[in-house]
């Protein structure tokens, strides 16, 4: 969720922050397991029938009322990434992210190839945010590139952070030249370091999306910032790779990739890409009557993860012979665990791993 003025909190991922619980456990429940030959991963441990039997999706409810307020969505196509490495960056780091960025466009195969990805992919699950469409009837872009990077290793705006100094960030990178002034087509994807403060980060937000102001940057421009959580508060902004420590006897899961901050930071990344799509300034797709505290698509889904989702169960999703837990997959044998986004034809979260 975006941010208005400096003051504003950003409410984006507030839901994670409260809410956080358990998944569901019990020692009476028949385990269901799933093998897959064809790409060597199984699902694990499945609840009753009970939570995918009926019609209802996760998260559906009449009371949610998602509303278009006329504004534009991200329909040009490509939708250019322009990516600013804020602070120190490791090789394998960078990889990950950068494979999970490219995994957004790559084509779904039904067998392991170079350049593509094994269903459920994530190109699937941007298939949902492009269903999005603005009042000519133009939908949100389904293709996104990496069109360019930036690295400030020198923390030259120090080693904490605010909601507009981000904004200088952004400037510093379009003023140095390497990346455009690209307002028709860009985003800007700000990515901090393990050891970067973020005005309210672990406390009320993990990421948050608005626009530059014409006065900082010299144009409006639409960004987002997430930050590395695995020093600083992996038990809220890499959940459930990490567990408070309230949550006495649950146990988090491995990551994909080993690596819970940046596995963490993966789902934080999708969930802005997916509000900053379909309400670039603030006036397009959002719940609520009060454009400073919006509930977009990514909102109204947190914590929900796979079929059966909700009060604290992240839902099915998946687990390599490793016990690494998935529910979508990338380029280069790369897996993620992303949450799901607000269907607005299903009025429902979901996602292409859904089993009901």
């Amino acid at each position: 969720m975006p941010l208005i003025s400096s003051t504003t909190l950003f409410l984006s991922l507030l839901i994670s922050v409260l809410s956080f619980s358990a998944p569901l456990t019990s020692a009476s429940l028949k385990v269901q397991t799933l093998r897959t030959t064809s790409n060597g991963h199984f699902n694990p441990h499945l609840p009753p029938r009970a939570f995918t039997s009926s019609n209802k999706f996760e998260g559906s409810s009449e009371l949610v009322n998602l509303k278009y307020h006329m504004g534009p969505v991200l329909s040009n196509s490509p939708i250019n990434i322009y990516l600013v490495w804020y602070g120190t960056w490791s090789k394998p780091k960078r990889a990950l992210i950068k494979d999970f960025l490219l995994s957004f466009s790559a084509p779904t195969s039904a067998s392991p190839r170079r350049g593509k990805a094994l269903s459920p992919s994530l190109e699937q699950w941007w298939k949902t945010v492009s269903l999005y469409a603005d009042q000519t009837n133009a939908n949100v872009s389904k293709s996104l590139i990496v069109a360019g990077e930036y690295s400030d290793s020198k923390y030259s705006h120090g080693k904490a952070l605010t909601r507009l100094t981000v904004q200088q960030v952004i400037a510093s990178a379009v003023e140095s030249a390497p990346f455009p002034a690209d307002h028709k087509h860009g985003i800007y994807l700000v990515l901090t370091s393990d050891d970067v403060a973020m005005q309210d980060f672990c406390r009320a937000v993990c990421g948050f999306h608005y626009f530059t102001f014409p006065s900082m940057v010299g144009y409006t421009l639409p960004y987002a910032w997430v930050g590395d959580s695995g020093k600083q508060c992996p038990e809220v902004c890499a959940y459930p790779f990490a567990i408070p420590s309230y949550m006495n006897g649950a146990g988090a899961l491995r990551p994909p990739n080993d690596d819970a901050g940046v596995d963490g930071m993966v789902s934080v990344i999708a969930h802005e890409l997916a509000e900053l799509a379909t309400n670039p300034l603030v006036n397009a797709w959002y719940a609520g009557e009060d454009p400073t505290a919006p509930t977009e698509i990514g909102d109204l889904c947190e914590g929900l993860y796979g079929s059966g989702g909700g009060g604290g169960y992240i839902g099915q999703v998946m687990q390599d012979r490793k016990g690494r837990t998935f529910n979508l997959n990338g380029i280069n044998g790369r897996r993620f665990l992303v949450q799901w986004v607000w269907n607005p034809f299903l009025k429902a979260c979901s996602g292409p791993n859904a089993l009901d």
